[in-house]
């Protein structure tokens, strides 16, 4: 089934992808790489599928937050090899520039498109997160792993940069710029005790209870303010580039925004009466 943009027409409770699984519980979206036999690779099409949901996750007010996980115990593997791989070589023995370009270009469309959307997204990683997987694992707002975790970026050992998919902007922000350029100059697994303790995982989990946890971690923030945490999300993106006195400007208009909703109101009469707030997301 395709996915619409138009606002109106947007029936994510019902709608069915081709190339991963999708469920929809609350306010809480699980995707679920599913090729469990090859270790959950990505194609072409399960790019640009992924990329147009999280376009079209901009129109979604019933979806608050995002789960990524893979099947049958491991998150994703990155390019199928023989689906990805080979037709890239061979487009490279063609001199085939442009389609190498278009590639490049429609994956890193995808990070775009995680970033931009306003739900948080969290990454439910087990066994291997390697190449583009970990991309979309780095790419995702939290991510909850295991000690049985190996994450890679493998693009050295393939003769490619790790300068993909954003992976030199956004991986030396989550874990510092040498850890950074020790995974991509060696292509090394990072384990997942490794990987918590550089910071690249929020907390370790058991295998069995990982994705359950990204889940309940997924649905409390769901239950908060969740504009207020879209702009939040938006905040963490855009300052990246800012001076201090920029960002201390941006910040002070986001609040005064975020102050104009009725959570804001709805915290204050909470605290006021010693009830929890219940927030709606406006």
């Amino acid at each position: 089934m395709a996915l619409p943009h138009d606002r109106g027409r947007i029936d994510f409770a019902a709608w069915q992808p081709t190339h991963f699984l999708w469920s929809l519980h609350g306010k809480v979206a699980t995707i679920t790489l599913n090729r469990p036999e090859r270790k959950n690779p990505l194609t072409f099409e399960s790019y640009a599928e992924l990329r147009d949901l999280f376009r079209a996750l901009v129109y979604a007010d019933a979806v608050k937050a995002v789960v990524i996980t893979g099947a049958g115990g491991n998150f994703c593997s990155g390019g199928d090899v023989h689906e990805i791989i080979g037709p890239l070589v061979r487009m490279q023995e063609a001199g085939d520039t442009q389609g190498l370009l278009d590639f490049t270009r429609m994956t890193g469309d995808l990070v775009k498109a995680m970033r931009a959307c306003p739900q948080v997204i969290v990454s439910a990683v087990d066994g291997v997160c390697a190449g583009a997987g970990a991309i979309l694992a780095m790419a995702s707002d939290l991510r909850l792993g295991t000690a049985g975790s190996k994450t890679a970026f493998l693009f050295a050992r393939v003769g490619l940069a790790g300068a993909d998919m954003g992976a030199c902007n956004i991986l030396p922000r989550i874990i510092g710029v040498g850890r950074a350029a020790e995974l991509f100059y060696t292509g090394r697994s990072m384990d997942g005790v490794e990987g918590e303790r550089w910071g690249f995982f929020n907390r370790l989990c058991a295998p069995d209870a990982v994705l359950a946890e990204a889940q309940a971690l997924a649905t409390s923030i769901a239950d908060g303010p969740t504009f207020a945490h879209a702009m939040t999300k938006r905040c963490l993106h855009q300052e990246w580039d800012m001076d201090i006195d920029s960002a201390i400007e941006a910040e002070a208009q986001a609040q005064a925004i975020c102050m104009q909703t009725k959570d804001f109101g709805r915290a204050f009469y909470a605290f006021s009466e010693r009830r929890k707030p219940v927030f709606a997301g406006n």
